[in-house]
């Protein structure tokens, strides 16, 4: 491949990643308004998220993390 393909080719592919980062940021700021309205109608945000992660998780790993959770608790006394 000569430079002027190569060099054509390396700015194609730096405008797509330029232009998925604006989508992404798009994105992004949709989110943050629908957690905005959640909490506008009396949502607990912090809540939502920690929900959110949990639900990308396996359920193994999932409830793997919410034993340690517990047992953390425990160990901390945070457990009735």
């Amino acid at each position: 491949m000569n430079e002027n393909a190569s060099a054509e080719q390396l700015r194609l592919f730096i405008e797509r990643i330029e232009t998925l980062e604006e989508e992404k940021k798009g994105i992004a700021d949709d989110i943050k308004d629908v957690y905005a309205e959640a909490k506008g109608t009396g949502f607990d945000t912090k809540t939502m998220k920690a929900i959110v992660r949990l639900r990308k998780m396996e359920a193994s790993a999932r409830a793997e993390a919410e034993a340690l959770l517990e047992t953390y608790k425990t160990a901390l006394g945070l457990i009735d």
